[in-house]
């Protein structure tokens, strides 16, 4: 029996137990543990490893002295007992995400986590060489979550055999679903391990529907047992969060709703550290009642990005939008647009109080496509997406409210309709951020209270920042025709701004 004595809160603790070989131990074998600290109880599934070896693992949510008790239906692996310490957190140690007042995020330790993410769906099954080279591009760039299947991939550009089976497999290719191939999931670790030490959230997608090997169909009984065997294997895994699948509904014929739903069900009530649980459409028609209470945060594939203040009112939960189509150049709407109108997109869904994910899809000779394989990335829009993202944590902790719809103004008067309709604003307390988007403004007008706002003009491409000057109106000034008059006229008319000559500007207002 190994173990480990002391270990870092929101890490790993591994148990591993040496037991029966024979026979089927997936199937023959059963292996719990729960763990305890004070009040706190963690109830864990081992599982089997391969060779004789059985694994539990824990993550720890509490400092503090945790012992456990193993049960099992194999007498070797049966009342094992043991303790270990739990230490405090490092400081780059945050803990496992969670939804942050209803529509944002934010780490276990309270600290604002913003979603900037981006789908690499098929990067763990390319070999060691082009991994590590994805796993040297994220360290360049900017992105925080990735999107990453665990089943290997089947689609255009994307054609090629994984290097490693999650199942055994007999010499003519044929799957044994009852039988995990532990070499898989040695490396899907290792993977997942790389991604913790670059600060990556692992949007892990469980089913797919592309698929030639016989995953996406299999039948309910190895489903299950997949889902549970996954559970046991990576939910100790922190930076992880549970996808149910890539376009769902495309898998509705072999996989009804039904089922949908007890997968849900099975992640929410047997995940000991709950974390985060989506599902992503695929027809815009299709969206999964993302109001049940086993879904945390509405995962959606949708151009039409106006709509998140919708989704957010509809839903009630925080809104990614992880699919509003990549840039790229692939004989494929979804995978054709500009670097800056997938620049424009991310805008106007963190402007508006959600969130988006990014996706590059550049014709290769080698087939070798970001979205689906990894590598390097070749698109410009990464670079803009980093920048949103460092604007968006430079600003309060907590995420933005959108101005349009809600019940606040950003600016009092007549002029707020504009900022209502118009542009993409969001609020957080003091702090404005306004996305002009498609308006090219050389003046505008804004109503401003008082004068004590710091103004600053970011081009969204170029990536600057700087500090535009309120010019208070006076007098007959032409501006005037747009103010409010009379009896609803602020006790400041108003102020003009001078805006650079660029398109795609936003607005940040800071007291």
């Amino acid at each position: 029996m190994t173990q480990m004595n002391k270990i870092e809160k929101w890490t790993r603790f591994e148990l591993e137990l040496q037991g029966p070989s024979s026979g089927n131990p997936f199937l023959d074998v059963d292996l719990s543990a729960e763990f305890r600290c004070a009040d706190e109880m963690l109830k864990v599934q081992g599982f089997y490893d391969g060779n004789g070896t059985y694994r539990i693992r824990c993550m720890p949510t509490k400092e503090g002295t945790w012992t456990y008790t193993t049960k099992s239906n194999a007498s070797e692996l049966d009342g094992k007992t043991g303790s270990f310490t739990c230490t405090p957190a490092a400081a780059d140690n945050h803990g496992p995400v969670y939804v942050h007042d209803t529509f944002h995020f934010a780490y276990a330790d309270g600290t604002s986590y913003y979603p900037f993410g981006t789908t690499c769906y098929a990067w763990t099954h390319q070999g060691d060489a082009m991994e590590e080279q994805t796993l040297a591009t994220l360290k360049e760039a900017s992105f925080n979550k990735i999107r990453m299947c665990v089943f290997p991939k089947h689609y255009p550009f994307n054609r090629n055999e994984p290097v490693y089976y999650p199942y055994e497999r007999d010499a003519d290719g044929n799957s044994d679903f009852t039988r995990f191939n532990p070499e898989f999931w040695h490396h899907f670790e290792k993977r997942l391990d790389d991604l913790l030490e670059l600060g990556i959230e692992a949007d892990i997608i469980i089913w797919h529907p592309y698929d030639r090997w016989g995953y996406s169909t299999m039948d309910e009984e190895s489903d299950i047992r997949y889902l549970r065997y996954l559970i046991a294997r990576i939910g100790s895994f922190r930076h992880v969060w549970w996808s149910l699948a890539n376009e769902y509904d495309f898998l509705l014929k072999v996989k009804p709703m039904e089922l949908w739903d007890r997968f849900i069900e099975i992640l929410h009530e047997e995940d000991p550290y709950g974390h985060l649980r989506s599902i992503h459409n695929g027809d815009v028609t299709m969206n999964y009642d993302h109001t049940k209470p086993g879904i945390t945060h509405v995962c959606i594939q949708n151009a039409a990005i106006r709509n998140v203040v919708e989704w957010r009112e509809q839903y009630g939960k925080p809104i990614v939008n992880d699919e509003l189509e990549y840039e790229g150049n692939v004989p494929y709407p979804w995978g054709a647009i500009s670097a800056e109108e997938e620049v424009h997109r991310f805008w106007i869904m963190v402007a508006n109080g959600g969130y988006a994910g990014h996706g590059e899809t550049y014709m290769d000779e080698k087939d070798e496509l970001w979205w689906g394989k990894g590598g390097v990335l070749r698109g410009e829009s990464w670079k803009r997406i980093g920048f949103l993202r460092k604007i968006l944590e430079d600003g309060p902790a907590g995420g933005l409210t959108p101005q349009r719809g809600s019940e606040q103004s950003i600016f009092p008067g007549r002029m707020g309709r504009y900022f209502n309709v118009k542009f993409a604003g969001g609020l957080n307390g003091d702090y404005h951020l306004i996305y002009l988007g498609d308006y090219q403004h050389k003046i505008l007008i804004v109503p401003l209270e008082n004068d004590d706002y710091q103004i600053d003009a970011i081009d969204t491409w170029d990536m600057t920042i700087s500090p535009v000057t309120a010019k208070k109106i006076e007098g007959d000034e032409t501006y005037l025709y747009d103010m409010p008059q009379g009896e609803n006229a602020p006790n400041n008319r108003g102020y003009a701004l001078e805006l650079p000559d660029k398109p795609h500007l936003a607005l940040r207002f800071r007291k």
